[in-house]
């Protein structure tokens, strides 16, 4: 099965807790704090792996969690960090948030690889807290948690040339005799329904990749038919070959096939109309293809460059070939995404604190109060030591969270709630 589109869930690891001990030697007096810290937590990484050609692997496994960092120890020694997750990927899969749509990674050449989530620092130890104040603390943190996040994997195979057409026009022959690809053929409408990919060889020794990809018709861009789901594979190609049924069989007519998927990959992605495409009128074996191809050259004008073949006996491909191969010499690649190219001027100004965090109330009257950095905070603080709990109240007040809750009407005695915990409000 070919699966080019999938979404997984990642999850950076935790960084390990930091640890709260003392010196206790026997002739050591007043030793001190020696608590470690907690080791980093793993990152999870996309590896290409050339090997690879589909995202299959992915249906079976759609959660990536990564290992989280040692915890600290006594004596002064930090824990150990976790080892990274690495996951490989087929060339040519672009890696986007779910939740915001932005790319995260476009891995393209093989050993590429790119920090999907990362993971959390280690929580300090109680050694790190000591000061003139407070030489012997009881205090430590936890781990820092690891980012976590859905992503979506897009895979856009890496060919230099695609084919495309209406179903049943030649396309998966084309690709059978100028490569050693093996697509299914048969006469019938999709029989491909998956890209096939060809390693193309001219004469003079120059080559390239060609894809085969499922058939287009009316309306594809809005998901009619199985072209659909495999027009993202056109979006790296540098050259399209649209391959034209120049003989009529199918009782449509040639120019208006050749408008329509010239629309539908408009309709697609305006970008596609900026490569250069390649016209060819297949089975030109058949009688009626003559008179046709000449009726569709005097529509389309003498701007547009027709190549007449025939795939079946091979005429017209040694040209048709040789045109392809100098035409991706002088064609760029055309990039996915955008790059905006950055200024070397910085402007600086002043914007007014916005909070981070989130108050509401619920239906019992206990106020709620959600944001990722108090969150956070949460999850670093062990409250199992009253030192630890202080340092977190002041954390909160620092934030602006107590004056928040006295202005949406908190009194002393109302519940507060943060995550799936509650506290009681003292003012």
């Amino acid at each position: 099965m070919f699966v080019d589109q999938v979404k997984v869930y990642v999850k950076g690891g935790d960084g390990g807790n930091g640890m709260v001990a003392f010196r206790r030697e026997k002739y050591v007096p007043n030793g001190g704090p020696a608590g470690g810290d907690g080791g980093k937590g793993a990152n999870v990484i996309f590896v290409v792996d050339e090997g690879l050609r589909t995202l299959m692997d992915f249906r079976y496994q759609r959660h990536f969690k990564a290992p989280r960092g040692e915890h600290g120890m006594s004596k002064g020694q930090h824990g150990k960090n976790a080892e990274d997750m690495i996951v490989k990927v087929p060339p040519g899969t672009v890696v986007t948030d779910a939740a915001t749509g932005q790319v995260i990674a476009d891995l393209v050449t093989h050993g590429q690889e790119a920090i999907i989530a990362r993971g959390g620092r280690g929580g300090r130890g109680n050694s790190r807290f000591a000061s003139p104040s407070n030489p012997a603390p009881e205090l430590a943190e936890n781990g820092e948690p690891g980012q976590e996040r859905d992503v979506i994997l897009e895979l856009k195979v890496l060919a230099d040339v695609g084919l495309v057409g209406f179903p049943s026009v030649g396309k998966s022959t084309l690709l059978s005799v100028v490569s050693a690809a093996r697509p299914k053929i048969a006469a019938y409408h999709f029989t491909t329904i998956v890209p096939n990919l060809g390693m193309v060889e001219t004469e003079d020794g120059r080559g390239f990749v060609m894809a085969d990809l499922p058939g287009l018709i009316e309306g594809a861009h809005e998901g009619v038919g199985l072209g659909h789901q495999f027009l993202r594979h056109i979006e790296r190609t540098r050259v399209i070959v649209h391959v034209i049924d120049m003989s009529g069989m199918e009782g449509r007519d040639p120019y208006e096939d050749y408008i329509t998927i010239n629309n539908e990959l408009k309709e697609y992605n305006l970008r596609l109309t900026e490569r250069p495409q390649i016209v060819v009128a297949n089975k030109m074996d058949i009688p009626e293809a003559e008179e046709n191809l000449e009726i569709f050259k005097s529509k389309v004008g003498p701007d547009v460059k027709v190549f007449p073949i025939s795939a079946v006996t091979r005429q017209g491909l040694r040209d048709l070939l040789f045109t392809v191969a100098d035409l991706l010499e002088t064609t760029p690649e055309f990039p996915l995404h955008e790059v905006e190219e950055g200024s070397a001027r910085v402007m600086y100004k002043f914007e007014k604190d916005e909070r981070n965090f989130f108050i509401s109330r619920e239906s019992d009257g206990s106020f709620v109060v959600s944001g990722g950095e108090i969150e956070k905070l949460f999850k670093m603080t062990d409250f199992s030591r009253e030192e630890s709990v202080r340092r977190f109240a002041r954390q909160m007040r620092g934030m602006g969270i107590d004056e928040a809750l006295r202005e949406r009407g908190a009194k002393d005695g109302d519940i507060v709630k943060i995550m799936e915990y509650e506290f009681e409000f003292i003012d």
